[in-house]
């Protein structure tokens, strides 16, 4: 099986090479748009901000690419909020996949949201061996809202979308490569999706 890490210059992608490695996958890091296609897996990492990162991804083509991807495809943080419909960050229209436009915290919270929180409403065989209330590492000042295609919900300020899921598609607004055992099962249990 051939897992491919989508690399567009958006974050650190090498602690997700680290976690697959420790589940004894050799994630490749690619930019290329025929081997992202070609993959049995990809990964669609991104840490910093939502409107320079889809001008990276517009720039080498692969924003038109990603959405049409069949195999089954993992959204990460900032990966998850740009396969949204449109981010208030920098006023950023996103991929279109999720069905929500993603939101900054705007009351007396401190932002960003920076450590561990509880998942609960888990409604997708992606948490598989996973409990309600099990805890993942976050850091982001932007939130999808809950909506049709929420799978996982965490509350911070509001209840929002830990995770969103349309076919192939699944995004995290955590990092399951920093959640300890918690996140090597859900990319055990992405990596074992048909």
């Amino acid at each position: 099986m051939k897992t491919v890490i989508i690399d567009y210059g958006a974050g650190n992608i090498q602690s997700i090479q680290f976690a697959f490695a420790r589940l004894g996958i050799d994630a490749v890091l690619s930019s290329d748009s025929n081997e992202i296609a070609a993959a049995d897996r990809v990964i669609f990492p991104g840490v910093g901000e939502a409107s320079s990162a889809m001008s990276k991804l517009k720039d080498s083509g692969l924003d038109a690419l990603i959405p049409t991807l069949k195999q089954p495809v993992l959204g990460i943080c900032l990966g998850m909020q740009l396969m949204c419909n449109y981010s208030e960050e920098g006023d950023t229209q996103g991929l279109g996949i999720f069905d929500v436009d993603v939101k900054r915290f705007t009351s007396v919270v401190k932002v960003p949201q920076m450590g561990w929180n509880a998942l609960t409403q888990l409604k997708s065989s992606f948490f598989s061996h996973t409990t309600d209330n099990a805890y993942v590492y976050l850091v982001h000042s932007y939130y999808a809202p809950l909506c049709d295609q929420t799978v996982a919900q965490t509350t911070y300020e509001v209840a929002y979308s830990a995770a969103l899921q349309k076919n192939n598609f699944t995004g995290v607004q955590f990092h399951p490569e920093k959640s300890g055992e918690v996140g090597a099962q859900l990319l055990t249990n992405f990596l074992n999706q048909s």
